[in-house]
């Protein structure tokens, strides 16, 4: 026994804890420098192919994403009754469930946006460039009408009869209530992702980056369960759009501009709480 101590004990000197953990590390100074912000402009990624790849990338995750998504919302439609299907919880758990997975799946290409919003509220932080933002937003566009209609030509008459998962104002709420749903729901998905994917934490904490597509994937579930009675939780304009354009009725088009506004005033008012008073950047010295 007295040999397997000292083992022990050389070996805990030998390989010393490098990166304290949690609630520790948070009182240890350390050096840290702010990385730089992204071009506004950078037109010398159009030449290269990681620029494409990431586009690429973008596009199979919110194809997949709606795919999965629509299908379960489909499911549920056709059921009798809540309790022969998943519900309203199974829907909030494939929509949360599907951005933990594609997330996690992506993030090391394009950094797993799947979503405009999530890409503007990251642009308007300057953590990518305009050119890469726009081509983003297109390609998730592209993806969600292409997943859409994937779900569509597997079963026209069932997508077609029970909505097409398409978002809009549930009866009994105003507009303005839809509109504050998408901005709130969208101002905890953003908030969420900043907050995961800092790099201050990163280099706090080394676990951060291996769970941030948890607690993103996470908050997309829990906002799922709050305003699906609202407006069937859009906080994604491609998700929005994508079901709009392959259901294609009137009614689907009657609010569609909510499932844009809120979701970029939601972003936007994430980035500037992130950015002004949870960072703190413009105040800090550039010492």
């Amino acid at each position: 026994m007295e040999g397997k101590e000292e083992d022990v004990n050389v070996g805990a000197n030998k390989f010393p804890e490098r990166q304290p953990i949690g609630t520790a590390a948070q009182t240890e100074s350390k050096d840290y420098k702010e990385p730089p912000p992204a071009p506004f402009f950078e037109p010398g990624e159009l030449k290269s192919w990681s620029f494409y790849r990431a586009g690429i990338a973008e596009f199979i995750a919110t194809f997949l994403f709606l795919y999965v998504t629509v299908l379960t919302v489909m499911g549920v439609k056709r059921a009798p009754n809540m309790c022969a299907s998943v519900g309203i919880q199974g829907i909030a758990w494939a929509f949360g469930g599907m951005i933990f997975a594609l997330v996690y799946c992506t993030a090391g290409i394009s950094g797993g946006h799947i979503n405009p919003a999530v890409t503007f509220g990251l642009f308007l932080a300057r953590k990518l460039s305009l050119t890469r933002a726009l081509f983003y937003i297109v390609m998730q566009c592209l993806g969600a009408i292409c997943g859409a209609g994937v779900v569509k030509g597997f079963q026209p008459g069932l997508y077609q009869t029970n909505g097409g998962g398409a978002n809009v104002v549930a009866h009994g709420y105003t507009k303005g209530s839809g509109l504050g749903a998408e901005i709130v729901g969208t101002f905890v998905l953003v908030y969420t992702v900043f907050s995961a994917t800092d790099a201050k934490r990163s280099a706090r904490d080394s676990h951060v980056p291996i769970l941030a597509p948890l607690p993103i994937g996470f908050a997309v579930f829990l906002v799922h369960l709050a305003t699906i009675p609202i407006t069937g939780t859009g906080i994604n304009p491609a998700r929005s759009l994508g079901a709009a354009i392959i259901y294609n009725k009137g009614h689907a088009w009657d609010d569609h501009w909510i499932f844009w506004v809120g979701p970029f005033i939601g972003a936007a008012l994430a980035a500037l709480y992130h950015q002004i008073v949870i960072r703190a950047i413009p105040f800090k010295s550039k010492t």
